[in-house]
């Protein structure tokens, strides 16, 4: 009897043991600067056969310490991958514990976040049917954990969202988005989110489930995370193609998504201008609907109260709504959004949105001199020179600077714009070229135009201007000279004066 009991409390002991190495090894790698030490030390290889350990409790606690060291690097990820750990992880989801699936499922999420190889690696280990299979739990944990493993497959590519589609995930995560639990719901969200993003057919795949008459009314709901989810989902969906985005209006989140712009939650506003520029963009009807709907101002508004990137949809959807029509151009000046427009162009500090600003200004600028007068009252000529001569421009916004003088200099006949711009700084020729075309063609026909060149002293600067016989900015300036007198073009020329002295010095006046 001693001797059984000497035993038993040895394989007590050892079982005591185990669980205290593994609750330790989870405890330290929530502290990233043990990461490092517990791999050298191989802690993967002792933590392997614990995952089939015959206490459940073990099981669970070392695909924590696992899930954890896993989330901490690509190169640790890699490291559980490379020890065959997998064939583990996906054998503990087919059993009929739940905890064990929640903890299996932790560890592949953690494993497939990193990399499109590593996700592959999970696909290739057999992980996905039964994480399909978890989503069908009766615990919501497990779904939402599941769910968040096959999220970090699909999002990396369409080969690997395809796989997840194939699988049978989207019926079921249409489920989940209608299940109580909120977490559940944020994350169903997101897979779809995830899978619509990368091509018009796995958009339409999860159009065709029967997700959006589900989910669209949710932005109404008040978590804000689930409407941020929510918002990128209906994104995601509106952006590939006019019918996509059709299915989106049809479920009748306009005008209830500009109400959105106003959310006290960054993400919610940022992806809620998100939706608007993704379904704008497509065709006139579609930007008509916007404008009709109050999508305009409810756009101006929000992209004067916010900054940075979350500026940024708002801007684009602007110059998509701009760039269809005269009228449509028309309503977005009406509703004064030129200063918030310009503001952007001016104040911001990445060039991205600087460049998307300048895109913007520039299709409502560019299609009747009525338009092209507006953007010009305000500026923007002199800002967009200002943003192409600075060292620090991008070669996106240059470009984009100057397409935007292009069109606006093409259309505009309002002359003290132009005026202002010879006035500034000296003028790069690539968009010298663009203004002294312009005036060429007004001051033939607007005496005042042509009075007021000579008098603020911009055709003095037009006669500075050093360029070589024969090219293209020479013809430009020869054509303005040509609508005056030679003798005003000789008066303003460099060296005429010191040209007469030397006349009345040799006598020959």
């Amino acid at each position: 009897m001693a001797t059984t009991r000497a035993i038993l409390q040895v394989l007590e002991n050892f079982q005591k043991a185990r669980i205290i190495f593994v609750q330790t090894c989870a405890e330290l790698a929530t502290k990233p600067q043990n990461v490092e030490v517990l791999h050298n030390a191989g802690v993967m290889q002792i933590l392997r056969p614990l995952l089939l350990d015959g206490v459940p409790n073990i099981q669970q606690t070392a695909s924590l310490a696992l899930s954890r060291l896993a989330s901490y690097s690509e190169e640790i990820a890699e490291a559980i991958v490379h020890e065959n750990i997998l064939i583990q992880l996906v054998y503990s989801l087919k059993e009929q514990n739940r905890y064990n699936k929640k903890a299996a499922a932790g560890v592949l999420r953690a494993i497939a976040k990193h990399s499109a190889p590593l996700a592959q690696a999970v696909v290739d280990s057999g992980a996905v049917p039964p994480l399909i299979m978890c989503l069908e739990e009766f615990d919501p944990s497990v779904k939402e954990v599941a769910a968040g493993a096959l999220d970090n497959i699909a999002r990396h590519t369409p080969q690997l969202a395809q796989v997840v589609v194939d699988a049978g995930a989207v019926s079921l995560l249409v489920l989940a988005v209608q299940e109580p639990e909120l977490s559940l719901r944020r994350i169903a969200a997101a897979l779809l989110a995830d899978i619509a993003k990368h091509t018009p057919e796995l958009a339409q795949g999860v159009v065709d489930a029967g997700t959006v008459p589900f989910t669209a009314p949710l932005i109404s709901h008040a978590d804000a995370k689930l409407k941020k989810d929510i918002c990128c989902l209906l994104s995601q969906i509106a952006k590939h193609t006019m019918d996509l985005a059709e299915v989106i209006v049809a479920a009748d989140v306009f005008p209830k998504v500009y109400l959105l712009l106003k959310d006290t939650d960054p993400m919610v506003r940022r992806n809620s201008a998100t939706v608007v520029r993704e379904v704008c963009k497509h065709t006139p009807e579609l930007a008509q609907l916007i404008v009709a709907t109050g999508g305009v101002a409810a756009l101006v508004e929000n992209i004067r109260e916010v900054n940075g990137n979350e500026r940024l949809p708002g801007v684009m959807a602007l110059g998509y709504i701009a760039a269809f029509s005269e009228t449509l151009a028309l309503a977005v000046i009406a509703s004064d959004g030129l200063p918030p427009l310009l503001d952007a162009l001016t104040t911001e500090i990445e060039d991205h949105i600087k460049s998307a600003s300048a895109w913007s200004l520039g299709q409502i600028g560019r299609h009747t001199p009525n338009h092209a007068k507006a953007v010009a009252e305000v500026n923007t000529l002199q800002a967009l020179v200002h943003c192409f001569i600075a060292k620090t421009s991008s070669e996106d916004l240059q470009t984009k600077c100057k397409k935007a003088l292009k069109g606006i200099c093409d259309r505009l006949t309002y002359f003290p714009a132009l005026d202002a711009v010879i006035q500034g700084p000296p003028l790069p020729e690539g968009i010298l070229k663009y203004v002294l075309a312009q005036i060429a063609k007004v001051i033939p026909h607007d005496q005042e135009a042509k009075t007021q060149l000579v008098t603020s002293g911009s055709f003095a600067k037009i006669q500075e201007i050093c360029v070589e016989a024969g090219s293209e900015i020479k013809e430009l300036i020869d054509s303005v000279n040509s609508s005056y007198p030679i003798e005003i073009v000789h008066y303003y020329s460099p060296g005429y004066s010191e040209v007469l002295l030397q006349k009345l010095t040799s006598g020959k006046f």
